[in-house]
C-alpha cells in the first residue's frame, strides 16, 4: 500500500528533521530565526538569564524589534525597550531593530529578507504566523520557550494536523486578501482551526500577491490556527529575489497528503467583508453592514499596513477630505514604507486629506498608544483583532476591513463601498 504523504507543515518540519514526520507526532526541531518584541522579549531575557544561559545560540538567528510601546508611551514601556537594548548589545544580535529603525516585525522581517521559504520561526507573538505566506513554518510561542530557543537554537511541537482551503474563481473589484480570510475565519469560526496548519492554495491564491498572502495568514492565528501556509511559486520567487539572505528552500505538500478536512472557497461571489464587534469571525459582507457610523478609521498595523495598502488608501483619499468629526490615522508599518510612502507622495495624500500620519509602530492596534479609543467610540481598523477592549475602552466598538473599505469610510464618515467613492458601480 502506497505511503500517505505529507502536508507542507509536515514538509517543512520534516525537511528539518531529516525524516519523513506525521501528524500527531512531538518532535524537538532547530529553528532557523528566533524573533521577540519589546512587549515580550523582557519576558524572555529574565527567563534566559534565570536559567543560567550566557550567551544565545547565535547572534545572527535573533531578532529582537521594539514595535509595540515605541516610542515610549511612559516609563514603564521606556524599561521595556531599553532592557531589551541592553540584552541585544550585550550579545551582539545582528537583528536588533531600535525605534526608527525597523518598524512592525512581522512586516520587517519577510521585508528585509530575514525569513525565508523553508525556515522554522518562533515568536514571542501570536502573529508570527504571518511568514507562512512565504512557506515557512512560522509560530508564536510564549515568552519561556523563546528564551529556550534563544539559549538552544532548538523547539518543540506537535505536528499539527492539516486543512486545506482551496480559493477558486475570479475575484471582484476591490476584494483582496483581507477579504478573503475574513470570509474564511466566518466560516469556520475563531476556533475553527485550532492548533491546526492552515494551507491555503488554489487559483485565487496563486493571482494574490505576496502582500495579500501574508495579510492572510497573519490572520490565521484568528482561527486558531498553529501556521497559515502558502506553497512557494512565481510569485514567492520573485518576493524574495533580492531581498532574501539566506537561500530560500521551496517546499510542496505532496500529492497524497492527508488533510483533516478540505473546504473549497469560490471568491468569485465574495464581495468586500467587515467583522463586527467583538470577534474577527463575526464577519458580513459590505452589502449588509447598514449604516454605521463611525469615529475614527486606522490605517496599518502588520495586517494592512504595508506599501501597497497605503497605495490603495492614498488612491481613495486623494483629492477629497476626511469626513468632519472623524480622525484618520495612518501609520506605516515599517520605516522602509514609511520613507517610501513620502518618496511616492503618499504621505502628503493623507495629510492634506485630514489624517495624521506616524512612524512606524504597531500604534492603536493592541491599545498602545496613537488612536487609543474612548468609550462608546466607534473604530474601523485594517488591523487582525477587534476583541472587547482591544483598542481602548471595553465599550468601544471596533470593526475590520480591507484598506480600501477603511479609507472610502473615512471620507464619508460611515462604513463605505470604495467604488462608491469613486463613481463606481458596487458589484
Amino acid at each position: 500500500m502506497e505511503r500517505t504523504g505529507m502536508t507542507l507543515a509536515e514538509k517543512l518540519l520534516a525537511a528539518k528533521l531529516g525524516r519523513p514526520v506525521a501528524a500527531g507526532e512531538l518532535v524537538e526541531v532547530p529553528v532557523d530565526l528566533v524573533m521577540g518584541n519589546d512587549i515580550t522579549a523582557p519576558v524572555a531575557i529574565r527567563a534566559f538569564e534565570a536559567a543560567g544561559a550566557t550567551r544565545v545560540f547565535d547572534p545572527d538567528r535573533v531578532a529582537l524589534v521594539a514595535s509595540h510601546f515605541v516610542p515610549a508611551r511612559d516609563v514603564s514601556s521606556a524599561n521595556q525597550t531599553s532592557t531589551m537594548r541592553r540584552f541585544a548589545l550585550a550579545h551582539h544580535i545582528r537583528h536588533y531593530y531600535p525605534e526608527g529603525s525597523g518598524g512592525i516585525e512581522h512586516t520587517l522581517l519577510p521585508e528585509r529578507g530575514i525569513v525565508v521559504s523553508g525556515d522554522i520561526v518562533v515568536g514571542a507573538d501570536s502573529h508570527t504566523c504571518t511568514y507562512g505566506a512565504l512557506g515557512a513554518f512560522a509560530t508564536g510561542v510564549g515568552s519561556t520557550d523563546l528564551a529556550y530557543a534563544m539559549a538552544t537554537g532548538r523547539t518543540w511541537f506537535k505536528v499539527p494536523e492539516t486543512t486545506s482551503f482551496v480559493y477558486h474563481g475570479q475575484r471582484q473589484p476591490w476584494v483582496t486578501g483581507k477579504d478573503l480570510i475574513l470570509h474564511t475565519i466566518h466560516l469556520i469560526g475563531d476556533d475553527g482551526a485550532l492548533y491546526q496548519s492552515m494551507e491555503f492554495s488554489g487559483h485565487a491564491i496563486g493571482e494574490l500577491s505576496m502582500e495579500d498572502r501574508l495579510t492572510m495568514a497573519n490572520m490565521a492565528i484568528e482561527a486558531g490556527g498553529k501556521v497559515g501556509l502558502v506553497t512557494p511559486d512565481a510569485v514567492t520567487e520573485a518576493y524574495e529575489r533580492g531581498r532574501a539572505l539566506r537561500p530560500p528552500r521551496f517546499l510542496a505538500p505532496d500529492p497524497n497528503a492527508r488533510y483533516l478536512a478540505a473546504i473549497d472557497v469560490d471568491v468569485s461571489r465574495l464581495e468586500p467583508q467587515v467583522a463586527f464587534p467583538w470577534l474577527p469571525s463575526k464577519t458580513r459582507p459590505l452589502s449588509e453592514v447598514g449604516d454605521v457610523p463611525l469615529d475614527q478609521v486606522f490605517i496599518g498595523s502588520c495586517t494592512n499596513g504595508r506599501l501597497t495598502d497605503l497605495r490603495i488608501a492614498a488612491r481613495l483619499l486623494q483629492g477629497r477630505r476626511v469626513a468632519p468629526n472623524l480622525r484618520l490615522v495612518v501609520i506605516p508599518a515599517t520605516q522602509d514604507v514609511y520613507l517610501k510612502a513620502v518618496q511616492e507622495g503618499l504621505v502628503e495624500v493623507f495629510v492634506q486629506a485630514g489624517a495624521m500620519v506616524s512612524a512606524a509602530t504597531c500604534g492603536p492596534c493592541l491599545g498602545g498608544h496613537t488612536g487609543v479609543l474612548g468609550a462608546g467610540e466607534r473604530c474601523l481598523s485594517t488591523s487582525n483583532r477587534n476583541y472587547v477592549g482591544r483598542m481602548g475602552d471595553p465599550t468601544a466598538e471596533v470593526y475590520l476591513a480591507s484598506p480600501a473599505v477603511a479609507a472610502a469610510s473615512a471620507v464619508t464618515g460611515r462604513i463605505t463601498h470604495p467604488a462608491a467613492i469613486l463613481g463606481e458601480e458596487v458589484a
